[in-house]
């Protein structure tokens, strides 16, 4: 099952999360069961956060964390660059997100302010919507000219929701957010995230809710202020043509890469000059991945880390597999 390296594509025991705003798509469409859980609002599928290590789920490497890899196989699990400016911090969390009901508004720091209050990675992140309901809306950046003081006018008079950017959301839509963009993910969405490793959010207003311990949730509104980018952009939803049986780049910025591979027939690919692990998520369909003589299963609502050191693969849809693609660059 494993290549000379002893490495193989690999998936991972998720980890579910209920929140206070979780629904059941988790278990309905995806089909993953989170046992005795109300609600599941996200599971995280790749991680290398500290306290939720992703461990692996199948084959000889099964029970062994990823830090444990890291430590055991090092560039020829990240590849040598990415080992090399990382070290032994796997850089991607990898996520599905089920709103039953509106995230709270949050922004999230750059690396150098994260770095400075959390000794951790900023978070950038994107979405790639899976499915939504009718009249499904997130909310990603400003709807106007902004600046901190302007800003902060409408958040103390009650009027913050007047100046972001709201986005009806239908599925197969991305949005990509650097840190520093005001966002929150709306009810009836469900969602895959591809993330930098970071737990690190500033809630800014969560709709005056309350917990099931009767308290409101913390709100961070003035770690905010320094963290958020006031400016206004054209664009907040990532425009992209899909075309069948090819690659199609969706993301690339400092922290990662993510295509999309949208087939009804096999594609190879392969990664022999990108010197990264590669990750892929399935957002739709299933598919037999064939390294060497040994193939694996992928479908939609799972995750497969496939090591540096696995630099060929064939792709070979059930029907059809819609998937994201996405590994670190690494700039020479």
């Amino acid at each position: 099952m494993a290549n000379q390296n002893g490495l193989y594509p690999l998936v991972f025991h998720p980890h579910y999360k209920e929140k206070l705003w979780g629904g059941q798509k988790i278990r309905t469409v995806l089909n993953k069961n989170f046992g005795d859980l109300r609600n599941c609002g996200e599971t995280w599928e790749i991680s290398g956060v500290d306290g939720n290590i992703s461990v692996v789920a199948e084959g000889p490497l099964a029970g062994q964390s990823l830090t444990d890899l890291i430590d055991n196989y090092k560039g020829k699990l990240l590849g040598e660059k990415v080992f090399a400016k990382f070290g032994t911090r796997f850089p991607l969390l990898v996520k599905f997100i089920d709103a039953n009901d509106d995230l709270s508004i949050q922004v999230h720091p750059h690396d150098e302010m994260a770095q400075a209050r959390h000794d951790s990675f900023g978070k950038t992140e994107m979405w790639y919507i899976m499915q939504a309901d009718e009249g499904a809306t997130l909310i990603s950046g400003f709807n106007q000219e902004m600046d901190k003081e302007k800003y902060q006018e409408y958040f103390d008079s009650g009027r913050l929701t007047e100046i972001l950017n709201r986005e009806e959301a239908e599925a197969n839509d991305v949005f990509f957010l650097p840190a520093g963009r005001v966002h929150t993910i709306g009810k009836g969405l469900l969602l895959a995230e591809i993330q930098q490793t970071s737990d690190i959010t500033y809630r800014i207003y969560d709709f005056d809710r309350v917990g099931v311990d009767g308290k409101k949730r913390e709100l961070h509104v003035e770690q905010a202020l320094d963290a958020i980018d006031y400016k206004q952009y054209e664009e907040y939803k990532t425009s992209y043509t899909a075309e069948k049986d090819q690659s199609t780049n969706l993301v690339s910025c400092r922290y990662f890469v993510t295509n999309r591979l949208d087939l009804e027939g096999p594609m190879n690919r392969d990664y022999s000059t990108i010197d990264s692990f590669v990750i892929y998520v399935a957002v739709g369909g299933k598919a037999t991945l064939n390294v060497g003589d040994t193939s694996y299963k992928l479908g939609m609502g799972q995750a497969m880390l496939v090591p540096a050191a696995v630099d060929q693969v064939e792709i070979v849809p059930e029907g059809h597999i819609n998937l994201l693609e996405a590994w670190v660059p690494i700039d020479e």
